[in-house]
């Protein structure tokens, strides 16, 4: 026969006793929602009263006129609590916030006061007695008893509700930290497989370098030197790339370029290449090792298949809401490149690692170039920046 311990307004969902009832858990906590409630709760309240009173006690006479009284009275007592709770969360907050045993008494004494007054009022429009006769003690006593009761009965009610909150909160947060947990573990799987295909590059890409720096070392020693300088410039930049867990588009170009540069004196004008960002976006944030491999299958599928070689262009650059980098060369394009062990498949473990890394909304696509040649376009998006907060004055 009551409301819920908080305001209408701002009343949370699962704190009227009518939600008890999964059913009526489906509509949105509002102040005529909430009223609406309290009349339902009220009637099943006097309805159930009333069965009973005529169960155990047999009256007389036809049941019809005892269940309107009954109901009329459950609704009486009910909205008396209803305003009573309303008043103390309006006008005393502070007297039913937190937890604990304060705010649960505060809310028993005024449901407390709520009922006293409702049954007082009923007994003397129904029996047609005086007020004042109400105040006798044997009167007094009983309405005491029934308003303890009924206040009892509504913490006991609302109590259920709170711990079923408490509980709905508990596994939502739960499920919430699983997710998380989730979405870490795979960053983690993501970020071990590029460290793995930047195991299985370097290895690859040392021994070709070394073995050219051997065979220059004698007919081209100026040659030799060069391949072995800029060879030094890139493992001091793949090695700072590999420390990290992130890195800066500009720190991948410089990996780029310095490996760029080691085949340029292996590959002499077979290989010509152009690396265009500008300084915002060199700035930008970026996964490590994303951009090596589509620069490495640019040159092992495009430019050395071909004869007469071409060139590597790498350019950055912003496209709405998302990072634009794009590795397109001159090559023998899609189609043509003679197969090689594993092709297509490192491209694939990219694609879904972007997506682990950067999220859904990350996108790898591979567009053949005409006349001849192939543009791998990365898409990524840009991080979130949260509002500035304004000083305050």
């Amino acid at each position: 026969m009551t409301m819920s311990s908080n305001p209408p307004e701002s009343a949370p969902r699962g704190v009227h006793p009518l939600e008890v009832l999964a059913p009526f858990r489906r509509i949105r906590a509002s102040p005529l929602r909430n009223l609406i409630y309290t009349f339902v709760w009220n009637c099943l309240i006097g309805l159930v009263l009333a069965v009973a009173e005529e169960w155990l006690f047999h009256r007389s006479g036809p049941f019809g006129p005892r269940l309107v009284a009954m109901l009329i009275g459950a609704n009486v007592v009910g909205f008396l609590i209803h305003g009573a709770l309303y008043s103390l969360r309006r006008f005393a907050p502070l007297a039913v916030s937190g937890k604990g045993w304060r705010p649960r008494l505060a809310q028993m004494a005024v449901s407390c006061l709520g009922a006293l007054l409702g049954i007082g009022l009923m007994r003397v429009v129904l029996s047609n007695a005086h007020p004042l006769d109400v105040l006798r003690s044997g009167p007094m006593i009983t309405i005491a008893v029934y308003a303890v009761g009924t206040a009892i009965i509504i913490r006991l009610v609302l109590f259920a509700g709170e711990r079923r909150i408490e509980r709905e909160v508990e596994l939502t947060t739960q499920a919430a930290r699983q997710q998380e947990q989730i979405a870490a573990a795979g960053r983690m799987l993501a970020e071990a497989r590029l460290r793995a295909l930047q195991a299985q590059i370097e290895p690859h890409f040392l021994y070709n370098t070394l073995a050219n720096v051997v065979s220059l070392i004698d007919t081209q020693p100026a040659q030799a030197r060069r391949m072995l300088e800029r060879f030094i410039d890139y493992l001091r930049a793949s090695l700072a790339a590999s420390r990290g867990d992130s890195a800066t588009l500009g720190g991948e170009l410089d990996l780029v370029r310095a490996y760029l540069d080691v085949l340029g004196v292996r590959m002499g004008a077979r290989l010509r290449y152009r690396i265009e960002a500008d300084a915002d976006t060199r700035a930008l944030p970026i996964a490590p090792m994303l951009l090596q491999p589509l620069v490495e299958n640019a040159i092992m599928h495009g430019i050395e298949p071909k004869m007469e070689g071409g060139e590597v262009l790498v350019r950055a650059r912003l496209v709405e809401d998302a990072l634009c980098v794009e590795v397109s060369d001159s090559g023998m394009g899609l189609g043509h490149a003679p197969p090689r062990p594993g092709g297509g498949v490192g491209l694939s473990n990219l694609r879904e690692r972007v997506r682990q890394l950067h999220g859904p909304a990350a996108q790898l696509q591979l567009i053949e170039n005409q006349p001849c040649g192939v543009t791998s376009r990365l898409l990524l998006p840009l991080p979130e920046v949260p509002p500035s907060t304004p000083p305050a004055p």
